[in-house]
């Protein structure tokens, strides 16, 4: 018994430690990636050290969902594949004790991480990730830092298009031209001149700018032209200034949004918000489908339209008189004056009805398309926890078939499988999110398709099949070939061709 608890022991340690080390390397490069993806919002805006340790602690939170099921792949895969390249795992099964005994002790770790995961995307995520996007809008929403280049046209200011041939050491601007289309391109102004510097405020809401030595085009009743639309030239203003001075709106500080804006999103919410959400989304979507059909039907299919009388029949007529008129009859009768205002209110009719039922579509499938999201998100946080699961029970048997640890081929093989889970994952996630398949086989598309190859791996692991012998194969193929030769429908199929 006391050596059964230290096996346990070194397989937890070693697993442990490689867990440790592959999950600080897998959210390294996760983040990078997603730090790609932001680098246009971080850029160029002068943020903080602050601002952006905040941004990375949020961002780092963000791809904790998926570094956790690959490290767990990659760490049991490295941690077998050592053990059994080093024989260890020979000597622990010629001691008597089965593959499922190893596996048990990091399956039950595992299976704590699991829970953590469940835990950490149902409580920690929706709060970072409010706050991450929140972040993210208020880092959109800030002005860039002014780097005007030299010798090109900048247009980081809204309105504002200028060309700077040089600079000064000290910051002038030389030899500078200022087109300005804050008030439309067809109002546009050109400005020029010697030398120029620019600002911003003190309350960092404008910029001012200095122009010294220079000239200003305008074009001269420009509204006129266009409202008469003459092509006769049209005078213009120029102006010749010594000094000249631009106030520009434009706001360098940084204003940060509450992540209470994304308090009704699905990424701010845990697993009994979701469903709150859901259950009184559907309920107030069926009481109004309910509501806008019954009046759809009682007060404008069936019914009068209040001031308007039935201009074919004049008088209320019950179910036995309907049967007993032919309105062939009495459509035949009326003169064409009548038939034309049949016609007319036949269409106003109609065109009404349609304009509800699009309108009722509408508001339907904005309903749908809330509550898909938020199902979507509620079968995420449960996924997550089970591809932890079966990424360990796909990494651990496959470690000990092909005998090989260190960062070699494990690597690869991780990242392989990885790839395929992510595409799979992908396209389900699509396909519940355009609502081509019901949004749990979406997000359960990826764990259906992995969980048989963690079973067949773990089978194949514990029988010591060899798995990647091109000999078993063949000789494999080749019985299920004579059991089909010496099956009774192959003999029956066989004397019927001939």
């Amino acid at each position: 018994m006391r050596v059964v608890k230290k096996i346990d022991i070194y397989l937890l340690r070693n697993f442990l430690w490689l867990f440790l080390a592959t999950f600080f390397i897998a959210i390294f490069i996760l983040l990078m990636q997603f730090m790609w993806m932001h680098v246009n919002d971080l850029v160029g805006k002068g943020i903080s050290l602050g601002v952006l340790s905040e941004f990375f602690i949020y961002a780092t939170a963000s791809v904790i969902p998926l570094a956790l099921p690959l490290a767990i792949l990659l760490s049991s895969l490295i941690a077998f594949g050592n053990l059994a390249e080093k024989s260890e795992l020979t000597a622990m099964k010629a001691a008597g004790i089965s593959l499922f005994r190893i596996l048990r002790p990091l399956a039950i770790a595992v299976a704590i991480l699991s829970v953590g995961a469940f835990y950490f995307s149902n409580n920690v995520l929706p709060k970072s990730q409010a706050k991450l996007w929140a972040l993210i809008f208020s880092l959109r929403q800030k002005s860039p830092e002014l780097q005007i280049p030299v010798g090109e046209f900048y247009d980081e200011i809204h309105g504002y298009n200028i060309y700077v041939r040089n600079k000064t050491r000290d910051g002038d601007l030389l030899n500078l031209m200022i087109y300005d289309y804050s008030s439309g391109f067809e109002d546009a102004k050109v400005m020029v001149a010697d030398t120029g510097r620019l600002r911003a405020s003190t309350d960092k809401r404008f910029l001012v700018l200095d122009l010294i030595n220079g000239e200003s085009f305008e074009n001269l009743n420009q509204k006129q032209q266009r409202a008469t639309r003459t092509t006769q030239n049209i005078p213009y203003r120029r102006e010749t200034f010594s000094h000249k001075r631009l106030i520009i709106d434009f706001n360098t500080d940084f204003n940060r949004y509450d992540e209470s804006i994304l308090d009704d999103q699905h990424v701010s919410k845990n697993v009994s918000q979701l469903l709150h959400s859901i259950d009184s989304v559907e309920h107030v979507s069926d009481a109004r489908s309910k509501e806008q059909s019954d009046k759809l039907i009682k007060d404008r299919y069936f019914g009068r339209e209040g001031s308007r009388t039935d201009v074919i029949l004049p008088t209320t007529l019950s179910s036995e008189d309907v049967e007993r008129y032919n309105l062939d009859s009495l459509w035949a009768h009326l003169s064409l004056t009548r038939k034309k205002q049949v016609y007319s209110i036949a269409q106003e009719k109609a065109r009404n009805y349609r304009d509800q039922i699009e309108y009722n579509a509408i508001l339907l499938e904005d309903t749908e398309r809330y509550v898909r999201k938020h199902e979507i998100e509620l079968y995420r946080k449960f996924t997550l926890a089970f591809a932890c699961l079966i990424f360990f029970f796909i990494g651990a048997p496959l470690g000990a078939i092909i005998r090989k640890g260190g960062l070699g081929a494990p690597v690869v093989i991780s990242v392989i499988l990885f790839i395929i889970y992510y595409i799979i994952d992908n396209t389900g996630y699509k396909m519940a999110r355009e609502a081509l398949w019901p949004c749990w086989a979406g997000m359960w598309l990826s764990s259906f398709v992995l969980l048989p190859t963690g079973i067949f791996l773990t089978y194949k692991a514990a029988t010591d099949s060899p798995l990647f012998n091109p000999d078993a194969w063949v000789i494999a193929w080749k019985k299920m070939v004579n059991k089909v030769q010496e099956s009774k429908w192959f003999h029956q199929a066989k004397r019927q061709k001939n």
